[in-house]
This record gives structure tokens, sequence and C-alpha cells, in this order.
């Protein structure tokens, strides 16, 4: 009897100890469901909402490789090896990659976007091999012999609505359109690039723009008054005409550009520009960098079909400058494209050069995405 009592008695405990113990059983909460990208399609393809914002992100960018031959686009004038004295001539080679971010967000101020560009190259360098300083020559530098080369930052700015302020390509040459798809577009050049800015663009039946511009290396002003850029562009289902002024705060010089953009058909697209420039003060200024006070570009694009077209740029200055590129690109795949192009130089003899000429031709493979 007494051992029942006590089995029973046991039992008893065992049930009130379990009652009390689930009674003080710990709750588990439910997961938060996960925050999977969401696409973003605001501002475009390949956009998506950063998690936890309203802001879209685009991630993109392409990996380059060029091989450059002959006059200009190769490696000229390189020392041989094992034979003192000797010189020979070699390819350009350089290898890029390209890093792009994008984002956009509306605001009540207006859309918020920004864009940052980044280049890493490994490579030579084309043109005329010179030593310096009879060191020897450069790696990685002004030269032939191949190298990684600084990182540059082409791009950081953030725009407000029509605002934009940050490392940008001067309004000189990124308004009005650059001088065609060809890829040595500066046999004569037309217009320096980097700078920071401080920029409003308008749009209103037309769009304008001025540029608060610090320029870049020597042309970086030397005051608080900034270099300064106008333009004006009026668009239409034909095409465009675009102008554009320039004030070098330096010099106290003024260079200007129009251009004249046709869409002859479906597969043509031609353009037009004319540059004059003043050089009182000086040969060059920050915006004016062809030879004498006017120079001349034009050509144009023929896409054959949707995976092939054949570009061309012809242009002149002042100083006897002659330049002519063309190329054809083809896509191999999306994303992919092979460009083969060939340039000729011819320099008249003037005030601001020898005479010389000569024949080049860069091929290039390009990966975007």
């Amino acid at each position: 009897m007494n051992i029942k009592s006590l089995l029973l008695g046991s039992a008893a405990a065992l049930v009130a100890v379990s009652g009390a113990r689930a009674a003080d059983a710990v709750v588990v909460a439910e997961p938060e469901p996960a925050q999977y990208v969401k696409i973003c399609d605001v501002y475009g393809a390949g956009y998506f909402y950063i998690p936890g914002t309203e802001i879209c992100l685009r991630i993109g960018g392409y990996i380059r490789y060029d091989v450059g031959v002959g006059d200009r686009e190769g490696a000229q004038n390189v020392p041989d090896h094992l034979k003192t004295g000797k010189t020979n001539d070699t390819y350009y080679k350089q290898a890029r990659f390209t890093l792009r971010t994008y984002t956009g967000q509306e605001t009540e101020m207006g859309t918020l976007k920004t864009y940052t560009e980044t280049r890493f190259n490994f490579g030579n360098s084309s043109g005329d091999y010179a030593d310096p300083d009879g060191a020897g020559p450069l790696v990685g530098g002004p030269g032939w012999q191949a190298g990684n080369k600084d990182v540059s930052l082409n791009f950081a700015w953030m725009q407000l609505g029509g605002l934009r302020v940050g490392k940008d390509e001067s309004a000189f040459d990124t308004f009005i359109g650059y001088a065609g798809n060809v890829i040595d577009d500066t046999i004569v050049p037309y217009g320096s690039f980097d700078t920071n800015v401080i920029q409003y663009y308008f749009d209103a039946g037309f769009s304008a723009v001025v540029s608060l511009e610090e320029g870049a290396g020597a042309e970086t002003i030397d005051s608080y008054v900034p270099h300064v850029v106008g333009g004006v562009k009026y668009t239409q289902g034909w095409g465009a005409v675009t102008g554009v002024i320039a004030y070098d705060s330096n010099y106290e010089e003024v260079a200007g550009k129009v251009r004249l953009d046709v869409n002859a058909t479906d597969e043509l697209s031609l353009f037009a520009i004319g540059g004059y420039g003043s050089d009182s003060n000086a040969a060059h200024n920050f915006y004016k960098l062809w030879d004498g006070e006017w120079a001349v570009w034009g050509g144009g694009t023929y896409k054959f079909n949707e995976k092939t077209s054949f570009n061309l740029q012809a242009s002149y200055d002042e100083g006897k400058t002659l330049g002519v590129a063309a190329n054809v690109a083809y896509d191999l795949v999306p994303g992919l494209t092979a460009t083969a192009e060939v340039d000729y130089y011819n320099k008249g003899a003037s005030v601001y050069h020898a005479k010389t000429d000569g024949v080049g031709g860069i091929l290039r493979m390009q990966r975007s995405f």
C-alpha cells in the first residue's frame, strides 16, 4: 500500500512540474519575411531598389582591350633590348576595367540622381617613346613598357532637379556632343574634358546649360573666378542644332562651337561641328585645343543592320592638321562589340608644328554590362 501511494505521489509531482514548465515555455517569434531585391523600372533597365530604401541603384561598366599599330596608334622608337642605339616600333596595348554606378530617387524637390565612373588600366603608351631624363623607360608611364596606370575618377556627380555638382567632363563637350563614333576622335582636339563643375540644366521646349568649371592640370583656375560654359540646344525628329560658348578665366579667352545633327534616314545619321576660339594671350586655352582660331569636324554613322555599323570622322584646323578616322563596329553577341579602325593624319608645315603624316590602326574588343 505504501509503495502504491509512493508511485501515485511521484506521478502527480511529475505532472505538476511538467505543467509548470509548460506554462513557462519560451515562445519563438515568427521570422520576418525576407526582403527580396525588387526591380525599379522608373529610370530605365537594370535598376533595382536598395533593400529598405526608396533608392534605385544600377551597377554597370565594361571591360575593354585595345591593340594599336602604326603611326600615332602604335608605340614608336622603342629601344631594342639587344642592340644599343637601335629602335623598333611595337604595339600599343591596353586593358581597361570601368566600373559605373547610377542611383535615382524621387524627392519633394525633384529627381535626385548620382553617377560615378572609375577606370583601371594596364598597358603601355602609344606615340613616340621619349626618355625624359636619360634614366630609362618609365614602367606604366609615358613609354613603351606595360604596367598598371593610375586609377582615374572620370565621373562622380550628384544632380537634384536641374542642379548638378561634382566631377564631370566639361559641358563644352558633353552638352554639344563628342565628335563622332570613332575611337581616335581627337586627331584635331575639340576641348578638354576633366573638371569639377557646378551646372544647371534647363528644359523648356529647348534645352540649355550654364556650367561653372574649375579646369584641370595647368589650366586649373588661379583665382575665385571660374571658367564658364553656356549652351543651348534645339531638338526635333530630324536632328538638332546646338551651340556652346566658353570663357577661360585664366587667360581671359573665349571659345565656341556650333553643331548640326541630321537624321538623314533610319540608317544614316550625320553631324558637322565648327569651332572658333580667340588666342591673343595664349596659343591654347582650356577649351580651344585646336591649332589656330578655327577648326571643323564632320562625319556620320551608317547602320547596315542591327549588328553592324560604319563610322566616319574627318577634321581640319587652321594650323593645317587634317585627320580622318573610319571604323566598322560589329556586335558579336549582345554586349560584346568588336571594332576595327583605320586612322590617318597629315600635319602641314605651320607655326604650330613641322610637316608630318602617318597611318595607324586600332582593334578594340569591349564587353559592356
